[in-house]
């Protein structure tokens, strides 16, 4: 699970709320059942957090894809096929709901071959039409 929060101008008119109890709420509104990578987004509000401050923006939630065991080979690298995923999505002007779930399947996708990189998809490949 990933968690992102996107920052905005300030608004006086939105509501404030506390960061742990809008991040209950979203992990509330999963569907587990879901095996592909989501992503769940709040409204934009004031998210505040203990000892911190408050920021404008929304908090989203990303989550990961369900591999059957009979698919997973490895997961070395995985991390870093999600990481270089996050940035190629933000190079392409990705919105933040696509990126989670893309820079998810790409590391997935990875995770079913041996090795960091063997795995590792093309743009082209068909469980990385939906986003393009």
């Amino acid at each position: 699970m990933v968690f992102i929060v996107t920052v905005s101008a300030e608004g006086a008119e939105l509501e404030e709320v506390d960061v742990e109890s809008l991040l209950e709420s979203l992990n509330q509104g999963k569907d587990e059942s879901v095996a592909f990578p989501t992503c769940v987004s709040s409204l934009e509000t004031k998210l505040r957090a203990d000892g911190i401050g408050t920021v404008s923006g929304r908090l989203l939630i990303g989550t990961a894809e369900k591999i059957p065991p009979s698919e997973l080979s490895d997961t070395t690298g995985a991390g870093d096929a999600f990481i270089g995923a996050v940035l190629y999505a933000i190079c392409a002007n990705m919105p933040p709901e696509k990126m989670l779930p893309f820079a998810a399947q790409v590391a997935a996708l990875g995770c079913r071959a041996l090795g960091a990189r063997t795995g590792l998809p093309h743009r082209s490949h068909p469980r990385l039409a939906s986003f393009f």
